[in-house]
């Protein structure tokens, strides 16, 4: 299951992350997945506690934000969503598209709790 070290490399991000900002903790990690990254979501959930265990981030929300294909028509200029499987123009059937969206594993946002300070 490679989703396990694609969640401990983010992990490994996310400490430089915590580490910068002096954290204490982690307690929500937002990422940004497309159909066709090759990442599957939903194991990608399953393997987090896992990788988390032991870490900054170990009570951390891991949130997934599924990202939609899209693509652009070289021929007609249209922008336009579609499947993973058919990345045609759905406006007039050309397959010279471009890919906008679709194929991301981003780390969108990390959120951090901080000691509390004394006054």
């Amino acid at each position: 299951m490679h989703e396990l070290a694609v969640c401990r490399s983010m992990l490994s991000q996310v400490a430089r992350i915590a580490a910068r900002h002096r954290a204490r903790a982690v307690t929500r990690i937002s990422v940004r997945i497309g159909p066709l990254s090759g990442i599957e979501p939903d194991l990608l959930c399953q393997a987090f506690p896992f990788a988390a265990a032991g870490t900054v981030a170990e009570h951390a929300a891991l949130v997934v934000d599924a990202q939609p294909v899209r693509v652009h028509c070289e021929a007609c200029g249209h922008d336009a969503e579609t499947g993973p499987r058919n990345l045609a123009c759905p406006r007039c059937g050309e397959r010279c598209t471009r890919l906008l969206s679709g194929d991301e594993l981003l780390l969108a946002e990390v959120e951090l709790l901080h000691q509390a300070t004394d006054n």
